[in-house]
């Protein structure tokens, strides 16, 4: 749920607010991550590729967002995703391709 009260509405926009774009990325590429990920691994964010911004996301919309594993080489430990995010049934955001690579834990 997007609130009127978080920080990047002060200074983004004050008048007519709007969330950033690279926040609204940031959240699906975490989603992303947490996705392929197992207890223990960390995941870095290796590249991305084919973003849409289609529609303003504003205090008061709740960003639905869903990712979806379309390869994954668990040896070499990389993954590529794609994702979308919706506001009321309508498609904000696409990222054509995440590239996402994990450090397994150490023991």
């Amino acid at each position: 749920n997007i609130t009127a009260n978080e920080p990047q509405f002060t200074g983004h926009f004050p008048e007519n607010p709007i969330m950033p774009g690279v926040l609204q990325v940031e959240a699906l590429a975490q989603l992303a991550g947490v996705v392929c990920m197992q207890p223990g691994d960390q995941v870095l964010f290796a590249g991305i590729d084919g973003v849409k911004f289609r529609k303003p996301v504003v205090p008061g919309d709740t960003l639905v967002m869903e990712v979806e594993v379309k390869k994954f080489r668990e040896k070499v430990g990389i993954a590529k995703i794609t994702g979308a995010a919706y506001v009321d049934g309508t498609k904000v955001l696409e990222v054509k391709e995440f590239t996402c690579a994990l450090v397994k834990e150490k023991k």
